[in-house]
């Protein structure tokens, strides 16, 4: 029997168990090949996660030695708030590692990290389509109702 992923707080020398996470979670969004993010955007978010100015963190869950999902998360202000939000960005599972609790250990872990920081509120999006992971979030969080929109300039 595996041992029960722990979740944790992403280290440098994670970089090559956390990239075909990263690379699993931008094919899911069609993000591969001609449309692949440029590996100079893959640099510098992981540089974010180790940098103390920027308000953007990252966690693993691992078990048996290998990453099984990653989650990405920032705080940021609100102009309806006192306290900055949480905004859960990323968050993938291996494919192998579904159905083990492991999205809902990052998220919960996420929600913790926000706790600890003083913030009230995590939010996060995905798309309409994604009923996998729907079925995930709407036990652990309620949908808000608001549509997304967005213009590339």
């Amino acid at each position: 029997m595996p041992d029960a992923p722990i979740v944790r707080p992403v280290r440098p020398d994670d970089f090559d168990r956390w990239l075909p996470l990263w690379d699993g979670y931008n094919a899911f969004y069609g993000r591969t090949g001609e449309t692949a993010l440029p590996a100079a955007v893959t640099q510098a978010t992981w540089a974010r996660f180790f940098d103390a100015y920027e308000p953007v963190w990252a966690l693993v869950a691992e078990a048996d030695g290998k990453l099984l999902g990653l989650v990405h998360y920032l705080f940021h202000r609100s102009t309806t708030m006192l306290t900055p939000n949480c905004y859960l960005q990323d968050l993938f599972t291996a494919p192998e590692a579904r159905g083990r609790g492991v999205g809902e250990g990052l998220i919960e872990a996420v929600y913790d990290a926000a706790r600890a920081a003083g913030l009230s509120t995590v939010y996060w999006q995905t798309q309409e389509t994604n009923a996998t992971a729907r079925r995930l979030y709407d036990r652990v969080a309620t949908a808000s109702g608001f549509m997304v929109y967005r213009k590339r300039l």
